[in-house]
């Protein structure tokens, strides 16, 4: 076997891992968008008609994470056709480059997004006396384990994004 062979293998291997990371991704931020996305809860207050609410878009900071999460989730379906093609044309490099540049923008996207919810969660967990935010889990239970469970798998998917970027300039460098 030749030395180009066995660095065709190698990126070829490389590919496939991409591909599979990719949908590990993809996954994540679907089921954090729709977990985010359906979160609501209701609590009766004295009476049937009079009744307490907690809905994701309630809060902007939750409909950006959605948002955000819908983007990637859209972008990794699109970018799934890519790492097809390296797979089949292990060496292609332009477009090696255009998905570590993409990578990296849905990395800061997914980030941003993931981040601003979580200082929400936190908020909502714990609270803060000094400007008057109470603590709201206590009492919206199901609502705050379910935008908690979905911070897990937009953090899973900034991790694969990562691993994305630094596979991408790991085959891009053994050229």
């Amino acid at each position: 076997m030749t030395s180009t062979a066995a660095r065709a293998g190698v990126n070829r291997g490389a590919s496939i891992l991409d591909f599979i990371l990719r949908i590990v991704a993809f996954l994540g931020t679907l089921v954090s968008a729709v977990t985010m996305g359906t979160t609501r809860e209701r609590l009766p207050f004295f009476t049937q008609f009079l009744q307490f609410r907690a809905e994701y878009d309630d809060l902007p900071t939750f409909t950006f994470f959605v948002v955000a999460n819908s983007i990637v989730c859209a972008y990794l379906v699109f970018s799934l056709a890519l790492s097809v093609f390296h797979i089949i044309r292990s060496n292609a490099k332009k477009s090696r480059i255009i998905l570590i540049f993409f990578d990296t923008a849905m990395l800061a996207l997914l980030t941003a997004g993931a981040s601003a919810a979580a200082a929400i969660v936190y908020l909502s967990h714990k609270g803060n006396a000094k400007a008057n935010w109470f603590a709201i889990c206590q009492q919206f239970n199901s609502f705050c384990e379910r935008i908690s469970g979905s911070l897990i798998g937009s953090f899973v998917g900034v991790v694969v994004f990562i691993l994305l970027i630094l596979l991408s300039a790991a085959a891009l460098s053994r050229r």
